[in-house]
């Protein structure tokens, strides 16, 4: 397997809409060239910080045509496809196959507890539609309400498809044990952007993250600086990102929300806000807004 292209930052893609709510398809590309630019390494699309979950398979599939438009062979492009039925799932791995991605992923299906043959089932039914494309799992029990355990894992690793995991449960070693069971050739993602560096030191390959792409400059200085075993810069930089999502955190609208009106002010593109149930932003979180746009540009400012 080609783990080296799984190496490295990848901000969570966020949707693009237009004026009246919809995908818009030139702010996807632009948003995608403004990631390349950025040099990240890759991008995750369609996962929780795209809002798949309030998006149709039509949606999604515009999104990743035009992601895939401006970044095929310029960045490594994984596709988060599951939905809450295998059906339309599948359908979505074998549109992903059929436009090129690196690696398609998927979370556990949500809201029935399902044994752990019926989730592997599951993953494996979406892994069969897009047959020559690597599988990453995306593990985020807090959200998902299952937890990807070692045996299931082990299951699932009997798939030759499956390349890893994204791992966004909070244990960090987690990490660990996903990494020591799969071995080499495999990839583990840091989920958590608030503990990057401690993934990374516990043997995370890189990062996917929700906040990479308001502040892409912070998480790829972590990255570069863990990789140089620059641990003291590495930390002093994750406490300048912590900082700021917290202060993210304290709008009363959602942090996406917040995080593309920042990209707004600083970068000069728009697309869009956030899709209901989600809370968009209110004139009071302005304030708060700006001063984390600031929180921004002050740390960056400070990188060696």
């Amino acid at each position: 397997m080609n783990t080296g292209k799984y190496k490295g930052i990848f901000p969570a893609f966020y949707a693009c809409y237009d004026q009246e709510g919809k995908i818009s398809p030139q702010r996807v590309r632009t948003f995608t060239e403004y990631l390349i630019k950025k040099g990240m390494k890759g991008v995750y699309v369609c996962g929780s910080s795209g809002e798949c979950i309030y998006q149709s398979k039509e949606e999604r599939k515009i999104t990743l045509e035009n992601v895939m438009a401006a970044a095929k062979g310029k960045m490594t492009v994984i596709a988060h496809v599951a939905c809450n039925n295998t059906q339309d799932s599948m359908e979505l791995a074998a549109h992903a196959e059929s436009l090129g991605v690196d690696a398609i992923a998927a979370i556990p299906p949500i809201y029935f507890h399902l044994p752990d043959d019926a989730i592997a089932g599951y993953w494996n039914d979406i892994s069969s539609a897009a047959p020559n494309t690597d599988f990453i799992i995306y593990n985020i029990p807090q959200l998902a309400g299952t937890a990807l355990t070692l045996p299931l894992f082990r299951t699932m690793l009997e798939n030759p498809n499956v390349i890893g995991v994204k791992n966004s449960s909070m244990p960090v070693q987690d990490i660990q044990m996903f990494k020591d069971l799969a071995g080499e050739g495999h990839v583990v993602f840091n989920g958590p952007d608030e503990q990057l560096v401690s993934g990374l030191a516990m043997g995370a390959d890189g990062g996917i993250g929700g906040t990479y792409a308001v502040m892409p400059e912070l998480f790829q200085a972590i990255y570069q600086m863990v990789k140089d075993g620059n641990l003291a810069g590495a930390k002093k930089v994750q406490y300048e990102a912590d900082r700021i999502i917290y202060a993210m955190c304290e709008c009363r609208g959602n942090l996406y929300a917040v995080m593309k009106e920042i990209i707004r002010m600083r970068d000069g593109i728009d697309i869009g806000g956030v899709r209901r149930p989600l809370p968009a932003l209110v004139p009071e979180d302005m304030p708060t807004v700006q001063r984390c746009r600031l929180m921004i540009d002050d740390a960056i400012a400070c990188l060696p």
